[in-house]
């Protein structure tokens, strides 16, 4: 009877753990987000009013976790922080925004950042000044990156918190006392290059916040890139149908005339991509590539891709061009003999493709890599060169 009852607590016991374990399994499921960014019908949108109090919110952050208002009833004071990936305002000024978090996190001050923009409303020309836009995924990465010491969230998909907080650029801060009302909402500094200010509105509303005075100066101006609300997508529709309809050709070079492109006595970063139509990465890859110079084309940069097919597939190898809209310049080696195209590219080349380079102005190689690239090493090698970069 004995043994009876301790195998019947033991089967007790057993059940009980499986059961947890499907139930732990289960909240880690309802918890998990996936992103789905829609496109809304148009809505007024209207700043918060000094003295108003925070609206409610509960967002996933780039941690997996979601995040709600009530998780920071503890701290003094709270700074809401909408910002971006892309803008280079946001960028110019996310060190700062590290820099006072760590500053004030033991000065009962807790901050929050949200990304308000759609992905759906953001074009590749407005990522110019950064290698990524403003995807959940994309934001993961960003704050690893840069060690974000401070919750990233994300409101990409319906706005539904952005909206009601009434951001108009990138950056623009929002500070609330004890009982969460606002007390400050505009920029960090007047001083938008790194290294020439240090946060000064930001700090002295903060501290006047904590020592419970009416801050001096309650509304500032911001600067930055709009917020790319859903609804704003016209435009964008416009654009990328003025893009599709650009013309597409496909140029015979020899030697001499590929020397002159490695040479690259242009003004231009020029990125060089040798690929062919019977290469499946290079295919596959093509239209990441083509894809660079809508988003750095209006900057020091600009996009060359070299077909190593023979000649007689001349043809096979534009409609592939034209499928993708690469309306960059575009050539085909005139040449079947595939060494003097290796040697005409690159003496480290060794012959595999895709191969794709970056040339300074004069010649230099500063960027070279054999097989599929890593987008973003290649769009991280672009904008921190000093021909490109990440601020105005």
């Amino acid at each position: 009877m004995k043994n009876l009852t301790i195998n019947l607590i033991s089967t007790i016991i057993l059940i009980s753990f499986f059961l947890s374990g499907c139930n732990n399994t289960k909240k880690q499921e309802e918890t998990g987000f996936e992103p789905n960014p829609v496109t809304l019908e148009k809505q007024k949108v209207e700043t918060l009013k000094i003295g108003e109090k925070a609206p409610d919110f509960t967002l996933p952050g780039v941690s997996g976790e979601m995040v709600s208002l009530s998780d920071f009833e503890q701290a003094e004071v709270l700074v809401v922080a909408f910002t971006c990936n892309h803008c280079p305002t946001a960028q110019a000024y996310e060190d700062r925004l590290i820099e006072f978090t760590k500053d004030y996190k033991d000065k009962g001050v807790a901050v929050i950042a949200i990304s308000p923009n759609s992905p759906l409303a953001l074009l590749p020309q407005e990522c110019s000044y950064s290698d990524m836009g403003d995807t959940y995924a994309e934001m993961k990465v960003r704050a690893k990156e840069k060690g974000y010491n401070f919750p990233y969230l994300y409101d990409g998909d319906n706005h539904e918190v952005s909206i009601k907080y009434g951001p108009v650029t990138t950056p623009h801060l929002f500070v609330f006392d004890k009982n969460r009302a606002l007390k400050y909402k505009g920029r960090f500094d007047g001083n938008e290059k790194p290294g020439t200010g240090n946060a000064e509105d930001l700090r002295k509303a903060v501290d006047q916040t904590l020592a419970g005075k009416e801050v001096t100066n309650p509304v500032t101006k911001t600067f930055g890139c709009s917020v790319k609300w859903s609804w704003k997508n016209e435009w964008t529709k416009q654009v990328n149908k003025e893009w599709k309809e650009k013309p597409v050709s496909l140029e015979t070079i020899d030697e001499q005339k590929l020397g002159e492109i490695m040479e690259n006595n242009s003004e231009n970063l020029r990125l060089i991509n040798i690929w062919a139509t019977w290469c499946t990465p290079c295919v596959l890859e093509l239209p990441d590539i083509i894809q660079l110079q809508r988003i750095y084309g209006n900057r020091d940069f600009e996009l060359v891709t070299v077909s190593s097919d023979k000649i007689k597939n001349k043809d096979k190898s534009l409609e592939l061009l034209k499928k993708h809209h690469a309306s960059n310049k575009n050539y085909i080696f005139n040449n079947d003999d595939k060494y003097k195209l290796i040697e005409g590219v690159d003496p480290e080349w060794q012959g595999s493709i895709p191969y794709t380079i970056l040339i300074e102005p004069g010649g230099e190689i500063v960027y070279r890599h054999q097989g599929t690239v890593d987008l973003y090493e290649l769009k991280k090698a672009i904008v921190e060169h000093p021909m490109v970069g990440r601020y105005y």
